[in-house]
């Protein structure tokens, strides 16, 4: 069996993919990437030719686009953006998808007690533009900007499904959940269309469906803390679920010897500074985003609480003393993949 490693220099983190080549009952793997969201975004399934691949291949393509032209807040004309201008001015009437995104993130900080919040906008712009320009924000920007983060003041109203965001300056970001969300939404054209076995990756958000033909499961290896490139000896196999992982390995900056994830702790309002790797296995692919975002945050005994209470799956590694610690909820080994020798008993 051939494969082929996927290795990304991703958003959040860093998740390699290995894939079958092989064909069955006449359907054929099809694998197509475009630049998306700022990375590249890969669609891999088996149809029975390539005319079919194609056009549902452009048709998955054309609802990324649409779906990114609400909830980008790097397109000027996007929904995302008009809620995020009219802060403080008025409210918006959101559209039904908006609106889904917005309930689930809601969820999501409530879930988490605050570890995930979408209303960061305002630091996750400063801490972009720190890395960007290579300057450490001081403690007065940071204290202003975090001002402007309090989820609690989003006013949501359910009868007409308007957002208002109550205070000037404030913006809603869908950093650790859109991706996932986008990513479970193709998953699910693709099967409404026939198309089962598929594998949607967002710029490291993947979501599955199907296993491929002859096959239990998509074979999916995660990256070491700190290491890009370095996998841990196991690999994942999954069908039907999405994985995420968190970590720093690419996004963050150094002040005073310190490492700063790109991962805000919202009630600090600074990067986390800990040299763990956060992978989390669940359902929905939104859930698994968000979760891998939250659980970066949260105390490790907090972590695993809420992981279980979704029905999700958590792993953490780290770096200690140059050795690799292992801790995750125990019902995350049963994603590993059999030894070739078991799998044969």
């Amino acid at each position: 069996m051939y494969a082929l490693v996927y290795n990304f220099r991703l958003t959040i983190f860093a998740v390699f993919v290995l894939v079958s080549t092989t064909a069955h009952a006449q359907e054929f793997r099809f694998s197509f990437s475009e630049q998306k969201m700022g990375s590249p975004l890969n669609i891999i399934f088996y149809a029975q030719d390539s005319v079919i691949a194609n056009k549902q291949a452009r048709a998955c393509f054309e609802l990324i686009d649409s779906l990114n032209h609400i909830f980008s807040n790097y397109d000027s004309s996007s929904e995302l953006t008009s809620i995020n201008n009219n802060a403080g001015i008025a409210k918006n009437i959101a559209s039904p998808l908006m609106w889904e995104l917005i309930m689930q993130s809601k969820e999501a900080f409530i879930k988490s007690k605050g570890a995930y919040n979408i209303a960061m906008g305002p630091l996750t712009q400063l801490w972009r533009t720190a890395r960007r320009l290579k300057q450490f924000p001081n403690q007065v920007q940071i204290k202003n900007k975090l001002l402007l983060c309090d989820f609690n003041k989003i006013q949501f109203n359910n009868q007409d499904h308007s957002i208002y965001l109550s205070a000037k300056g404030m913006q809603l970001d869908f950093g650790g959940i859109g991706k996932g969300y986008i990513a479970q939404k193709v998953v699910d054209y693709l099967k409404k269309e026939g198309v089962t076995a598929s594998l949607v990756d967002a710029g490291g958000d993947i979501v599955f469906g199907d296993a491929p033909p002859n096959k239990k499961g998509w074979i999916v290896g995660v990256n070491q803390p700190e290491k890009a490139d370095d996998l841990l000896p196991e690999k994942l196999q999954l069908h039907n679920l999405s994985v995420a992982t968190s970590g720093d390995v690419y996004q963050f900056i150094e002040h005073n010897g310190k490492k700063y994830s790109h991962i805000i702790n919202p009630l600090t309002g600074y990067g986390v500074t800990s040299l763990r790797n956060v992978t989390v296995i669940a359902n929905n692919g939104a859930v698994a985003d968000w979760l891998a975002t939250a659980c970066s945050i949260l105390p490790i005994k907090e972590a695993k609480k809420l992981v279980l209470s979704l029905d999700a799956e958590l792993l953490i590694t780290e770096s200690v003393n140059n050795r690799l610690k292992r801790n995750n909820t125990k019902g995350f080994d049963k994603y590993w993949e059999l030894p070739l020798i078991q799998e044969k008993q």
